[in-house]
């Protein structure tokens, strides 16, 4: 017995002592300066959303906050990168909701495991994204193009930024949920996929609000429907997929941050606060609603943890019913 309450009395020390560290170190917390891990190329979307953060963010904590692109292998170069990195809050990583809750289940071998190997931070947009389709294909509206799919099986072709990313499964989606057969054509990135929509090379693609949106009002695409729930500030006349005729169609990407597993709580706690401060900026929030994309005003760690964790089990489905599990 005294053996056992001499062990206990040990932990017990150790964990407090734990927690001290943690808290001296929160208190100090940034000493240095902070790398925001971006898992993709300089001036696509997540880039954009990152530079705003990192900047807002640097102002608040006092310390430089830089952006590192690290792309590769659909966003697990970066990924595993931030993962691997010490848990002391000085190197985090902003990703899109693929990189958290689809590769894991898209690929075969992922090094990493977002719910084991990061820690959440906060969640920062909504990402509604846009159905458009070449400005010569016969259709002005959703139930238009799956008449058109229906009577050319096959036919017809969609593009995306790349295999497995969310606007890749969102056209999957949409062939499963209408009962359509389309083509997928995968392309480096989003902007050469709208290049050969444009050009007629593929005849529609899901595309993000900032690109879709001006080729849509300079009429060189058509848009259909929107992938949220509720239609988008600036593009007001675009209905919905649900009001489109696909009732129940309501999917969003989204970006948030994460640490490395490990990361003392109150440092966790710290850059929870200082993000939703930044994120409830004015400018921050008319930037974003410029581009379409809907700021979120994060929720305390835990509920961001629950949010990924729900997320994660949502995606997996999607790429299940689409048969992509482990196809990469």
């Amino acid at each position: 017995m005294k053996i056992a309450r001499c062990l206990l009395s040990l932990l017990a020390a150790a964990l407090f002592a734990t927690q001290a560290v943690g808290v001296a170190a929160a208190q100090d917390y940034p000493t240095k300066q902070i790398t925001l891990v971006v898992p993709f190329t300089p001036a696509g979307s997540v880039d954009t959303v990152g530079r705003l953060v990192a900047q807002k963010l640097s102002e608040r904590l006092g310390k430089p906050v830089i952006i590192e692109n690290r792309p590769g292998a659909g966003s697990a170069t970066g990924t595993i990168q931030v993962a691997k990195s010490a848990p002391d809050g000085y190197t985090l990583l902003l990703a899109p909701s693929g990189t958290y809750s689809i590769n894991p289940t898209l690929y075969k071998q992922l090094s990493y495991d977002p719910l084991k190997d990061l820690t959440p931070v906060a969640l920062l947009t909504h990402d509604p994204l846009l159905l458009v389709v070449n400005k010569s294909l016969p259709v002005h509206s959703v139930a238009d193009l799956i008449k058109l799919a229906k009577e050319k099986p096959g036919q017809l072709s969609f593009a995306s930024p790349g295999a497995g990313t969310s606007l890749h499964l969102l056209g999957e989606l949409l062939k499963a949920t209408a009962g359509i057969q389309m083509v997928h054509v995968p392309y480096r990135g989003g902007a050469p996929a709208m290049q050969d929509l444009i050009a007629g090379q593929v005849q529609l693609m899901f595309s993000d609000p900032a690109s879709a949106v001006p080729q849509a009002i300079a009429g060189k695409v058509r848009a259909l429907g929107v992938s949220s729930a509720t239609r988008l500030p600036v593009a007001p006349d675009i209905p919905t997929m649900a009001e489109a005729g696909l009732p129940g169609f309501a999917v969003v990407s989204w970006q948030g941050i994460s640490a490395p597993a490990g990361t003392p709580r109150p440092i966790i706690d710290r850059l929870n606060r200082e993000l939703r401060a930044a994120m409830s900026l004015p400018d921050v929030q008319k930037a974003l609603i410029a581009r379409g994309q809907v700021p979120i005003v994060t929720p305390p760690p835990a509920e961001v943890a629950s949010f990924m964790k729900a997320e994660s089990e949502r995606w997996a489905k999607i790429v299940r019913q689409a048969g992509l599990a482990g196809s990469l």
